[in-house]
């Protein structure tokens, strides 16, 4: 609570204050990302010299950024898709299932859920 208003990541209920913290958010994102089809899996927000990271299970959260700017959350998923897949319908299928899954576990609402396509990987 900054000055007496709410932040988008804490709800406020009769019996008090919940403050969900951004790396909670971005566990939630992760999990529901990595369960879509076509996505290889979650890459590093960092691209070197065309170079992604693709992360592992464990860190799937280093993948996700969680922005909170006065009363709206948004959440930027990077992600590396495979190859032969549709990226565009990959991307759609993580977009809306970040979404749902973030405000039905966490009860926030979100602004928006930005997809960045990393990369493509073959797979075996």
């Amino acid at each position: 609570m900054r000055g007496g208003i709410l932040l988008a990541n804490t709800l406020q209920t009769k019996y008090g204050k919940i403050t969900i913290s951004k790396d909670v958010i971005a566990a939630v994102a992760g999990s529901a990302a990595v369960e879509c089809y076509g996505l290889v899996g979650m890459a590093s927000q960092k691209l070197q010299d065309g170079i992604f990271e693709l992360l592992g299970r464990e860190a799937i959260k280093k993948g996700i950024q969680v922005n909170i700017i006065e009363d709206k959350v948004s959440i930027d998923v990077y992600i590396v898709v495979g190859y032969g897949t549709k990226i565009n319908e990959v991307a759609h299928n993580v977009m809306e299932r970040v979404y749902y899954n973030v405000q039905k576990f966490t009860g926030i609402p979100l602004d928006r859920v930005n997809i960045i396509v990393q990369g493509v990987k073959v797979v075996d």
